[in-house]
């Protein structure tokens, strides 16, 4: 039996996590809940008939394979298993030579498939290893460096694939109706899973209560036209900061776009509009939106987020000093599209290096009120993917399995659009019409920080996830003795040292550590501590 530290159950007890181990001891503190036998009975809180050797645990796993053709034990993981790094899965196992019949090779084999596929063995990979009777053994089977079966050749290696979400456990084989009785126990992953996070604390929001002008705290209008004096895709509107455009009233936000003549920075245009930056950036959390969206042919509003690091010349914050990457290296994550002219389909997109401008990155719903009714456009931004839902009925989930600056330039902040474009097929007969929001509301992760530190002296992690270098602010902190100590999912503690908190940050090299979630510990000289979590890439 697997023994479980003390120090690893009071960080379970405290922090809301997003990873977890993958292991079950079948003495009630595993974390597969899923067990299941096809053709084979399947016990897990079996007494140990063998308390002996290397295993004296109380209770097992009892595999009671009953003559099935192709018996076996399985569970299913809520998110795929990334073999790149960790790859290797054990665990103990006692075959009884009186519980077995026929004449099979004595051998035990382990094999990872896709549960969500209708023939989820068609694309498995196998390791087998050889068994001994009448005695506790510990298998381990490594994706990495053992020999390895995949069932469709044109498969690439286990360690370059992400699709495995099932474990699959065999013993003696299959294509016979012999019977097998063994007990299994101590099913140990070497590394962790992703969990979906819970973003439950909700950190910005904006109610539009009120009438007139927006929350100049909260929002910019972005006017300044680009260099040519048209805006992207051929759009053909000004977007201005009139109240005429947007504004308030009666708890909604109206962004207005309209026809009409208007000249601003040389450019005489036909319409109008408003494009709306939030002066609020952020990483990882869920977005909602509740709006109703215009009509007319050539009317494109949208829903959607920049990185705060773009460097377009009038955007809110290339005006603060942040503006230091092009587009589409910044990242584009489109919440909501609408074109008139498809009038009861909504899209969602994702515009990045490896894919933008007619990006493949997209999904969709028809929702046939889009324009009579509110409906709430929600996005759930995680370190793993991105999901798209209307209404709570998901259309549309990012995830590459390859995750860089290609792809994933998702891994810093982002700040909101709001804004109707206008076609230059518009209709002839368009005059105006208006996209009517009710709420924006971002919700992250209940706080990282545990302990006692006054929340003037709070502690930040940067960046998240790290690669190499971290950093832990420590503004109003100076002059402080600091143990820190970090300490891995499995409650080891994997690095420790003493510091003096004599600057604004203390730098941490973290390149040594695997791929992962971690938690940081850091108590001061007067007894006060904090603890923060921290993913490793």
């Amino acid at each position: 039996m697997r023994p479980i530290s003390l120090l690893f159950v009071f960080f379970f007890l405290i922090i809301d996590i997003t990873a977890q181990t993958i292991e079950d001891d079948f003495e009630g503190s595993g974390t597969i809940t899923s067990w299941f036998g096809d053709d084979c009975n399947v016990n897990t809180n079996y007494l140990n008939p063998f308390q002996q050797g290397i295993n004296t645990s109380d209770t097992v796993l009892e595999y009671d394979d009953i003559g099935g053709q192709y018996a076996n034990v399985r569970f299913d993981v809520t998110n795929n298993f990334n073999l790149s790094s960790n790859n290797s899965f054990t665990l103990k196992i006692y075959l009884p030579s009186s519980s077995t019949s026929g004449s099979q090779p004595n051998q035990i084999s382990l094999k990872l498939q896709d549960g969500t596929l209708a023939a989820p063995w068609s694309t498995q990979s196998e390791i087998i290893k050889p068994l001994l009777f009448d005695q506790w053994q510990t298998i381990t089977f490594n994706f990495e460096n053992d020999s390895y079966i995949n069932l469709d050749p044109n498969s690439q290696a286990p360690t370059e694939r992400t699709d495995f979400n099932r474990v699959v456990i065999q013993v003696n084989g299959e294509n016979n109706n012999d019977q097998v009785v063994a007990y299994i126990d101590d099913f140990y992953y070497d590394g962790t899973i992703f969990v979906d996070p819970v973003f439950d604390h909700l950190v910005w929001s904006d109610e539009f209560d009120g009438n007139g002008a927006l929350n100049a705290t909260k929002w910019f209008h972005q006017t300044q036209i680009p260099s040519g004096g048209n805006w992207y895709n051929g759009e053909i509107q000004h977007y201005t900061d009139r109240i005429d455009n947007s504004f308030v009233s009666g708890g909604f936000l109206n962004i207005v776009a309209q026809k009409e003549v208007f000249t601003d920075q040389g450019y005489t245009k036909q319409y109008t509009s408003a494009r709306l930056n939030s002066k609020f950036a952020f990483t990882y959390g869920k977005i909602e939106v509740r709006a109703k969206l215009p009509t007319g042919i050539g009317t494109w509003p949208a829903i959607w987020m920049l990185g705060q690091n773009i460097n377009e010349s009038g955007a809110y914050w290339q005006t603060e000093g942040f503006g230091t990457t092009s587009w589409p290296a910044c990242g584009e994550i489109d919440i909501m599209e609408h074109w008139g002219n498809n009038q009861n389909y909504v899209q969602s997109a994702m515009h990045t290096p490896s894919s933008f401008g007619g990006t493949d990155n997209f999904g969709g719903q028809n929702v046939p009120t889009a324009s009579t009714e509110f409906h709430i456009y929600t996005l759930e931004w995680s370190s793993e993917k991105m999901v798209f839902s209307v209404d709570g009925i998901e259309h549309y989930t990012y995830n590459p399995i390859v995750k860089n600056a290609d792809t994933w330039p998702f891994d810093s902040n982002q700040y909101l659009l709001f804004n109707i474009a206008i076609e230059p097929g518009i209709d002839s007969n368009f005059i105006a019409s208006s996209m009517v929001i009710d709420y924006v509301r971002i919700y992250q992760e209940s706080s990282l920080t545990v302990g006692s530190l006054d929340p003037n002296k709070k502690l930040r992690l940067y960046p998240i996830p790290v690669t190499d270098v971290l950093n832990i602010s420590t503004h109003h902190l100076a002059n402080y003795d600091v143990e820190l100590q970090i300490i891995d999912v499995n409650g080891r503690l994997v690095f420790q040292d003493h510091y003096q908190t004599n600057e604004s940050k203390i730098s941490l090299n973290a390149s040594f550590l695997k791929q992962g979630l971690y938690f940081i510990k850091l108590t001061f000289e007067n007894g006060e501590s904090s603890t923060l979590k921290f993913l490793k890439h």
